[in-house]
């Protein structure tokens, strides 16, 4: 990942609102939610979550499919594990010692991911 793309991902991440969907959606694993359903659930007009989901999707965060006259959106996992791998490797270099902790507690979350 490169510096360009990681200052973008995070810039979407940035708004609280976006935050919000971010998180409903790692939740909601790996079913996804219609666009309705995540706007309702967070009390944000139809339109404005438009935006805030075209943000996420263009940024990386979250990706989107067709099922019949609905668009079921899902958490981008790969790019989350992209971003967090980048700021370890990045933050971190040459110095592994310091990020033992957070490549174990990363590890650890990727084992989870896996039995599920």
């Amino acid at each position: 990942m490169e510096i360009k793309n990681a200052t973008d991902s995070f810039a979407a991440l940035s708004q609280g609102t976006r935050l919000e969907v971010f998180r409903l959606l790692v939740r909601h694993e790996p079913e996804g939610l219609p666009a309705g359903d995540i706007a309702r659930q967070l009390s944000v007009p139809h339109n404005t979550m438009s935006a805030h989901l075209s943000v996420l999707s263009r940024a990386g965060w979250i990706v989107s499919r067709r099922q019949g006259r609905s668009i079921i959106y899902r958490a981008s996992l790969r790019h989350m594990q992209q971003t967090i791998n980048f700021l370890i490797h990045d933050c971190c270099a040459g110095h592994p010692d310091v990020c033992e902790p957070f490549w174990a507690t990363f590890n650890e979350c990727s084992i989870n991911e896996g039995q599920e």
